[in-house]
């Protein structure tokens, strides 16, 4: 083998590398300097010497609220989410599945919906929110981040649902299943690869959410890990605690890493289904 064709051969596992290497570097160095002391914080040693603990410590003490603050994160990216699933899956279906015109402008505007930057439309939700009592709650930040999740989901969905062959509910109503039934019992099982690639996407999207969850709170204890985050605060006024934020963003990142590993056959199958008939 000649010297252009060994390099040839190798090239795209250096394009990969390379692209690896890029795409977690951000995060190795996250990882690094949570776990260094503070006076070693702005090192520039791609290992920790000596390695320290104390950054994690300092953000699950009782002073940040962190704890709490993953929590509301889990309970308002896990209702987005669900209620994104539900709401786009029945109208993936309609849009996949029905006749009727305007359709495809209709699905350009849901996805256009998902382009607005959020800062345009958080000062008028923050006036609505304060007249019907929502600040602090919930639903300010479940029922705005469905803003940006549902049109994704539902435009997710829609090309997976199209991609599903329309004998597959002939048959079952010609086994005596009506449309519904057929719908329930048959459509949304085989769709189970599409809807969980499609829960991954948007709960990922909801957690990683901040500017919402910033401006519709104001109280500690309401607050996301996000926002937590962005106000953890250092030994004096003016130092900025970087070690303890690091080992916060280390901690944030991590379920998502390891959901993605557990998940990830299913995510590759939904991603990859209906590829081809």
């Amino acid at each position: 083998m000649t010297l252009t064709a060994r390099w040839r051969q190798w090239l795209p596992h250096l394009g990969i590398a390379l692209v690896v290497a890029y795409c977690l570097a951000p995060f190795y160095w996250m990882l690094v300097s949570s776990l260094r002391g503070t006076n070693d914080i702005f090192s520039t040693s791609l290992l920790p010497s000596p390695v320290s603990f104390a950054n994690y410590r300092s953000v699950f003490g009782p002073a940040q609220g962190f704890t709490r603050a993953l929590l509301n994160s889990l309970i308002v990216a896990g209702v987005t989410t669900a209620l994104s699933l539900v709401l786009a899956t029945f109208t993936a279906y309609a849009m996949a599945r029905l006749e009727f015109r305007f359709k495809r402008l209709i699905l350009t505007l849901i996805i256009a919906t998902s382009m607005f930057p959020v800062v345009s439309i958080v000062v008028p939700l923050l006036k609505l929110f304060t007249d019907i009592g929502w600040i602090n709650t919930y639903q300010a930040m479940i029922v705005p981040s469905m803003s940006f999740t549902l049109p994704l989901a539902v435009w997710n969905l829609t090309t997976f649902f199209r991609q599903m062959p329309d004998e597959l509910e002939q048959a079952a109503m010609v086994d005596g299943c009506t449309r519904g039934q057929a719908f329930r019992k048959v459509i949304v099982p085989l769709a189970a690869p599409g809807i969980f690639t499609t829960a991954i996407i948007t709960f990922i999207a909801a957690w990683n959410e901040f500017l919402i969850a910033l401006s519709m709170t104001n109280k500690p204890g309401i607050q996301t890990a996000t926002v937590a985050i962005s106000k953890f605060s250092g030994a004096t006024t003016y130092q900025t605690p970087f070690g303890s934020q690091m080992a916060a963003g280390v901690v944030v990142t991590i379920p998502l890493v390891v959901m993605v590993l557990l998940f990830q056959r299913r995510i590759v199958a939904g991603l990859t289904a209906g590829a081809a008939k």
